[in-house]
């Protein structure tokens, strides 16, 4: 098995969703890891100077547009949420809760989540519907809402968020390849090329 390949995420970016369902694929083929880092991207947004597209004039009504499209010729599952870039944090904190206890469950959390999102239109900005799919795991739903709602996962999502920053993360989807970042769903050719032919 080759080195791990970074996968930088934020449960509220359509293009992250459609990032997440590309790259476990490529990584399958040529016999890589994927390891999930979940962010909350307007801390990075804020750190570069940047605003999330929804927010932006002109570009939001494009957002719409361009994954509706972008997942119809992929074939991927997709309904647009009403709204876009909500708050992440409790989905965030509950990855980080079931990376600690079984990684590769963990992935399949994040893929219910963005499904819940992008394809039920369920609100993960709500506390409840995130324990709710984490009790669908197995997990006990008081003791996860303890632990959500614990300082000890706060402090760790600020300190992924802290180390994804100072790797020059921006945005997301962003994936990094034995050092090599990549941003956005649309450079995971890319990705694919350089795991199988090296450096170019």
């Amino acid at each position: 098995m080759s080195a791990p390949i970074d996968f930088y995420f934020d449960f509220a970016s359509p293009y992250a969703y459609i990032g997440s369902r590309l790259l476990e694929d490529i990584a399958a083929r040529h016999e890589h890891t994927v390891i999930w880092h979940p962010l909350v991207v307007g801390q990075g947004f804020r750190a570069v100077g940047g605003a999330a597209l929804p927010s932006l004039p002109m570009r939001g009504d494009y957002l719409e547009r361009d994954v509706s499209r972008l997942a119809r010729s992929l074939k991927i599952p997709y309904e647009h949420p009403k709204h876009l870039h909500v708050p992440t944090h409790h989905a965030a904190h509950a990855f980080l809760y079931g990376q600690d206890r079984d990684p590769e469950a963990a992935k399949k959390f994040a893929t219910k989540i963005f499904d819940a999102y992008f394809v039920e239109g369920r609100n993960i900005s709500d506390l409840e519907v995130v324990l709710d799919i984490v009790e669908s795991f197995g997990f006990d739903r008081s003791s996860a809402r303890e632990e959500l709602n614990g300082a000890a996962l706060k402090e760790r999502l600020k300190a992924e968020t802290e180390v994804a920053l100072a790797r020059g993360v921006f945005g997301v989807p962003f994936t990094i390849v034995a050092g090599e970042p990549f941003w956005g769903y649309s450079r995971l050719p890319l990705v694919e090329r350089w795991i199988a032919e090296g450096p170019f």
